[in-house]
């Protein structure tokens, strides 16, 4: 854990020429693909959030930094990381090795991020400007350093293999030095935070987004694993992949907790008794039907408060951030932001309560289309997550109806699972999801955090 300032910069580079591409793309470390199932998230202090099984190898939350920390990169291995600070200084943990820095330079622009070559012999750092400064065995590929930028640099990413780099603007937009697939972006949604991360897998299979809050958007094949806890002493400013095990971070309610979901049918007769999960139902129907007992079923729920919107199939011709126009996704979006609007006005709309969007009733509520019908969810769950900035939104269905409404349509997000077996109960209905998904159910991938279980006087729920 010792912070690194060169005595001499190795290579700096502020040029030229840059292509502006619509495509963002991969990083290289760790190595080996398998392995890769985890990130790490770092705060401007230096503190380091490991998610889905990340190892930890020290951080500089607890000491006095000369300039807040603003990214980091992995070894090759995962075996190790870098910390850079926007004087461009390092710190390196684990088998991260030095070589050289900025930190004992003038910059014209601060450092706001770096990216490791493939092998882990070197590195680059850039600059909120653009300007790349190579160490190791990095080359310079190109920059933004003499362009005047709508919005600033936050981070770099790599190609696959080391073939070019990519800077990230704090709107997500992309600036490419070579070639590398496409898997969406956030471009022209309403972002509730400013972007201040990228981190890819090192196949080029994927990459994630992270806010300043430590909200994490997947994209392609990377996994999604949770997002930061709310709130944060500092901000969240890099992140990068990790090895791990896979395992989520940030579930809703700690596994084997009991409880209930309530709406417009139980205004009059609450369950009572403990509980410690409490699902709560905002709207009736796409952008309308509001609970008129909101308010008070959020008080009855707690600390356990989640909330669930129903989803009912519309368009609108009003086009709707991210969705290019499908009349589908329009509505699905205005569906989110009517729900959390409804929810703000009953006093339950902080974003640290997690969500759940209700898809069911195929036929009656849904048009033909699979694709259409799972355009309109997507439309919903990027409101609530990117736009409104919910860290944890998630799906509920029955597994025997979700593909008859949206065909073969995976979202990486949690899934709360409506499954009655006789006898009913909760931990039989957890396990019972390997049943479903052994007869093809192609289901929501993320983690299967609750199941309702029965469905007598008031639906039972238990946290997988």
């Amino acid at each position: 854990m010792i912070r690194r300032l060169a005595l001499a910069v190795l290579v700096t580079a502020l040029p030229l020429l840059t292509v502006m591409g619509a495509a963002l793309t991969t990083s290289a470390p760790p190595a080996a693909a398998a392995t890769t199932q985890a990130y790490w998230l770092v705060a401007s202090d230096g503190g380091i959030f490991s998610f889905g099984g990340a190892p930890f190898y020290g951080s500089t939350g607890s000491i006095a930094l000369n300039k807040p920390v603003v990214g980091m990169a992995a070894t090759s291995d995962g075996g190790g990381y870098w910390l850079v600070a926007s004087d461009g200084g390092i710190f390196d943990y684990g088998d991260a090795g030095f070589y050289g820095s900025t930190g004992s330079m003038v910059l014209n622009k601060p450092v706001v991020g770096m990216a490791p070559t493939p092998d882990g012999k070197g590195y680059w750092l850039v600059a909120s400007d653009g300007g790349i400064f190579s160490y190791g065995d990095a080359q310079f590929q190109g920059s933004t350093g003499g362009l005047v930028l709508n919005k600033p640099v936050i981070g770099m990413i790599t190609g696959p293999n080391g073939a070019g780099y990519f800077l990230v603007a704090s709107d997500g937009g992309i600036f490419s030095f070579g070639t590398a697939p496409f898997f969406g972006s956030l471009g022209g949604l309403p972002l509730k935070h400013p972007i201040a991360a990228a981190a890819a897998l090192p196949d080029g299979s994927g990459y994630w987004f992270s806010d300043t809050a430590g909200l994490v958007s997947n994209f392609g094949a990377a996994r999604y694993y949770g997002s930061a806890p709310s709130p944060l002493n500092k901000p969240i400013v890099g992140m990068s992949p990790a090895p791990g095990n896979g395992s989520f971070v940030g579930g809703t309610y700690p596994s084997g907790a009991y409880g209930y979901d309530i709406s417009v049918y139980q205004c009059s007769s609450f369950p009572t008794g403990d509980h410690q999960i409490g699902i709560v139902q905002v709207d009736g129907s796409s952008s309308g039907n509001t609970n008129p007992c909101l308010a008070q079923e959020a008080s009855w729920a707690g600390g356990g408060l989640n909330l669930y919107t129903y989803l009912t199939y519309t368009t609108s011709s009003t086009s709707e951030p991210g969705c290019n126009g499908d009349t589908s996704c329009n509505a699905g979006y205005q569906a989110g932001v009517s729900a959390y609007n409804d929810a703000t006005a009953a006093g339950a709309g902080s974003t640290t309560i997690p969500w759940w969007l209700d898809v069911e009733t195929a036929g009656a509520n849904w048009s033909g289309d699979f694709t259409e019908n799972a355009q309109f969810v997507q439309g919903a769950l990027n409101a609530l997550h990117e736009s409104e900035g919910i860290p944890n939104v998630g799906i509920y269905a029955s597994p025997g109806v979700w593909n008859t409404i949206v065909g073969n349509y995976q979202p990486d997000v949690p899934y709360w699972m409506a499954d009655y077996l006789s006898p009913a109960g909760g931990p039989a209905s957890c396990a019972d999801i390997g049943r479903w998904q052994g007869m093809g159910s192609l289901l929501p991938s993320g983690p299967l955090e609750v199941v309702q279980y029965d469905s007598q006087q008031y639906d039972m729920d238990y946290a997988c």
